[in-house]
């Protein structure tokens, strides 16, 4: 007996020195690093396979891949022009710079979008009108009125001779059933799902997910913001029944960088490297504003956008603006929103009184519970549910695309965003939001009381790290 007891032991002892190894080398939290090698030590059986089950971030390694093999893509963007604002923007225009390694492009036109009853004509009529080429990539494809009539008029480009490639998520365009994936198939389109499989060991246990919304026609003009396709970001009778968004259309020189992150997926998914003139033409300005495209996701653009967020934050002067539909951010942007409400910066961040997810509305409400000094900046939108993602700083500096102030797509998902440095925009911004704030409530109306409802919401509250 003793024998075999000295021969567990040594098993645990190993197993868990391995596991103290990983956990020192790889975890960037301090807390989380302690408390994993707490379990491995003390949790003689099952210490083990849990770190080996939850503790190791595969998102990372498997996002990694996506950095291989894009040094053929024609990703050059030109030198940097400075936008002539003050001082705290012209420093955030560097930091976008740095982080990104992009340069802010000038000569850019960019027209907004309100709703899918406008995008959605907008964005038809590009595709019917493309000689060359045309990338979709959407995180949701549905198959219904909207679906049907995107599907026919690829189908037609794809017909009469234009290149025409169409991603669509693993998981968003539907996993089990892709009507709108299929339809496109028998259409000889050429499609792909990003990141799809059927075997259980090529999918990690937090899949990753594409949630870029991008179109681009003939590499010269582009589409991109918040709104999947579907009929559901129409305008239907009953209000509650609709999805209210914003999306952008941009012509000019950072087309090419919508261009260059649809490429970068494609070929991570297919293998395809898309060039050539009909992806990369030359681009001519097209307007006046600077703009930058802004990739992020766990592979190496991770911590791109946050780091942008807080700097953004951190150097606004006179006001912060936040529309989102899910507000769960993590403690460094907190305490960045917090300091500038302390400065005495002008701090409004409008989210739905209900969203599509009611575990996500819970956790909101557990969070705003702990997050004393920004409460009171928040006020509860009434539907339709608002999916648009918008951001201004001080009247300067817009961002708008497909990112939600959430762990999933600060950490988890692969986004596209572009960030504005021009008033002009960001006026047309501003006054969708205050549209917005005005037919919104305090959030006090909204946090729910009761011996139950604080505490439901504080368990949705622990999966944050995965909503």
């Amino acid at each position: 007996m003793r024998p075999l007891i000295f021969l567990l032991l040594l098993i645990h002892c190993g197993v868990a020195l391995a596991v103290t190894r990983h956990a020192l080398l790889r975890k960037a939290d301090v807390r989380a690093a302690l408390g994993w090698i707490a379990i491995a030590w003390l949790s003689a059986v099952i210490g083990g396979p849990l770190y080996l089950a939850f503790g190791i971030n595969r998102i990372n390694r498997r996002a990694s891949r996506l950095s291989v093999r894009t040094d053929s893509l024609d990703v050059s963007f030109g030198e940097a022009t400075p936008p002539d604002a003050q001082s705290a923007i012209q420093a955030l225009a560097r930091v976008g710079q740095r982080v990104t390694g992009v340069p802010l492009q000038s000569g850019n036109a960019v027209a907004i979008h309100h709703g899918g009853s406008k995008a959605y004509p907008a964005m038809l009529e590009a595709i019917r009108a493309a000689r060359h080429s045309i990338a979709l990539a959407s995180y949701i494809f549905r198959d219904d009125r909207v679906g049907r009539t995107f599907v026919a008029a690829l189908a037609a480009a794809h017909e009469r001779g234009v290149e025409v490639r169409v991603l669509i998520d693993g998981v968003g365009g539907g996993y089990l059933r892709a009507p709108a994936f299929r339809a496109l198939r028998r259409a000889g389109v050429p499609c792909a799902k990003f990141l799809h499989s059927w075997a259980p060991w090529r999918m990690p246990l937090l899949n990753l997910r594409n949630h870029k919304k991008l179109l681009v026609i003939d590499g010269g003009a582009g589409f991109t913001g918040g709104l999947n396709i579907g009929a559901e970001n129409l305008a239907p009778d009953d209000p509650s029944d609709r999805v209210d968004d914003v999306h952008l259309r941009v012509e000019g020189p950072a087309t090419r960088q919508l261009m260059a992150s649809f490429a970068q997926d494609w070929l991570f998914t297919t293998g395809e490297t898309l060039e050539g003139p009909a992806w990369w033409p030359q681009i001519g300005e097209a307007g006046v504003t600077p703009a930058r495209g802004i990739r992020s996701g766990p592979d190496g653009d991770l911590f791109n956008l946050e780091t942008i967020l807080g700097a953004a934050i951190t150097l606004a002067e006179r006001r912060i603006r936040i529309v989102t539909p899910y507000f769960l951010p993590d403690p460094q942007l907190e305490f960045a929103l917090a300091q500038a409400a302390l400065r005495g910066v002008e701090l409004q961040i409008v989210i739905p009184e209900r969203s599509d997810h009611r575990l996500m509305d819970w956790a909101m409400r557990a969070h705003l519970r702990f997050f004393r000094a920004i409460r009171p900046h928040v006020r509860l939108g009434a539907a339709p549910f608002n999916h648009a993602k918008l951001v201004t700083v001080d009247g300067a500096w817009c961002l708008i695309g497909s990112s939600n102030w959430d762990t999933r797509s600060l950490r988890l998902n692969f986004e596209f965003d572009l960030e504005c440095y021009d008033p002009v925009v960001c006026a047309r911004i501003d006054a969708l939001i205050d549209s917005k704030v005005a037919a919104a409530a305090p959030l006090r109306q909204g946090l729910e009381t009761g011996p139950f409802a604080p505490l439901r919401d504080a368990a949705a509250r622990l999966l944050l790290p995965y909503l």
